[in-house]
């Protein structure tokens, strides 16, 4: 058993860990107690060598795995080449990263950030000001229509339009000009807008809410809803882009290609912060030299690692693998006789299994799977959410299978 030492000597256990991160950091997280050292595609080891299934992913940033050897590779490269330059001139690695997202993609502009909430709040910022210079709204006026259950970020603009009540609890006042509806309903998206709507910003699959899939063809409406009024449809693919569903951008499951897309998590393959706004040319085009920027977006580590994170996504078919995989997972899921199983959901290898009420909460599955070498993590109290990384086999999931049916009937 390799026990890791600190300083002075002294053998540091689980327990040590959790013990400075409660007495040194702010609250603000209860994860499981299992303290990770190191990590290799779809594995895990903790710091007493105990291996676990990665099935979270990182809330999907690691959807290549952990550590992948190429993306490691450019990382350590461009490191010793050259890191940051923060805007103030140009560098080669950034308008490769723009060709290469872009036509990926088929959008026509792109704007680089570092966390997904920035990528949002990036295009709040954009949209509402296409909506003042290129719409003729008057000024002060723009609305965005948004979704209940939304997740988009932590920022106080962001969880201003939450309906998590706890996301909001003790932070205003917030930012106005949002308008809130429910989610998948296209008909309540007509209903909403008005001569001041700019924009309506959605989810193609709520990810944090417990991994809520919308009717089939919702997001053909919406398309259509946006074009006749004139607004601009924003789909936030942090979570659900980049092979998550089974697709390179969860859009594509109905044929949509919206005005501005999100991406960030898995942009980087896990290595390092990258998100980017992903446009057609009118939107972004609003933007001239001095009205936004980043110290860090879009700096030349950052365009390496990304560009290397989604070759690899491409060229090792981790897309395709997502959908066959997840269809597999999700179809075996729902095999398992269970008392607990109220549904099992999702698309690709983004899965909620939802619990029923009486079944004492998701958390108490997800520790017992920890215990047999499997890590997953509750979303919304009753739900378990299964993500993990694109690479995942067939072995892999079967291997996995046989833990969760063992906790779903017998806890």
């Amino acid at each position: 058993m390799a026990l890791l030492i600190c300083r002075k000597g002294l053998v540091m256990r689980t327990q040590d860990y959790i013990a400075l991160e409660e007495e040194y950091g702010a609250k603000n997280y209860k994860p499981l107690d299992v303290v990770l050292t190191r990590g290799q595609g779809i594995w895990v080891w903790d710091v007493e060598e105990n291996k676990y299934l990665d099935f979270l992913s990182s809330y999907s940033a690691i959807n290549q795995g952990h550590c992948h050897p190429k993306i490691v590779a450019t990382m350590i490269e461009q490191a010793k080449r050259l890191t940051l330059v923060s805007r103030a001139f140009r560098h080669d690695q950034l308008g490769l990263f723009y060709k290469e997202i872009c036509q990926l993609t088929d959008s026509h502009k792109v704007l680089p950030m570092n966390s997904g909430a920035e990528a949002v709040e990036s295009c709040i910022k954009a949209v509402r000001k296409w909506g003042y210079k290129t719409k003729g709204i008057a000024e002060g006026k723009a609305e965005i229509i948004v979704c209940e259950n939304n997740f988009h970020g932590r920022t106080i603009t962001l969880v201003g339009f939450s309906t998590e009540q706890q996301y909001r609890d003790g932070y205003s006042p917030f930012t106005p000009g949002f308008k809130i509806i429910p989610f998948g309903d296209a008909d309540a998206l007509e209903k909403a807008v008005t001569p001041n709507t700019v924009a309506f910003l959605v989810e193609p699959i709520q990810g944090e809410a417990g991994i809520i899939v919308p009717p089939d063809g919702y997001l053909r409406q919406v398309r259509q809803i946006c074009d006749e009024k004139g607004i601009v449809l924003i789909t936030d693919e942090i979570q659900t882009g980049l092979g998550r569903t089974g697709k390179l951008l969860a859009e594509e499951h109905e044929g949509v290609v919206a005005d501005l897309t999100l991406v960030g998590k898995a942009l980087s393959g896990g290595l390092y912060p990258v998100s980017a706004v992903l446009s057609n040319k009118e939107v972004l085009g609003v933007f001239q030299p001095g009205d936004h920027g980043s110290t860090f977006g879009g700096n030349p580590l950052a365009c390496a690692v990304a560009r290397t994170a989604v070759k690899v996504l491409v060229e090792e078919k981790m897309v395709e693998n997502s959908a066959k995989m997840g269809a597999y997972f999700m179809e075996q899921l729902a095999s398992i006789d269970s008392p607990y199983v109220k549904e099992v959901r999702g698309k690709g290898l983004m899965i909620g299994v939802e619990l029923h009420k009486n079944a004492g909460g998701a958390r108490r599955f997800c520790e017992k799977l920890k215990h047999k070498g499997l890590l997953c993590k509750e979303t919304h109290e009753n739900v378990i959410r299964f993500a993990p990384p694109l690479i995942i086999t067939k072995e892999d999931i079967d291997w996995a299978l046989e833990r969760i049916g063992d906790v779903l009937r017998e806890s």
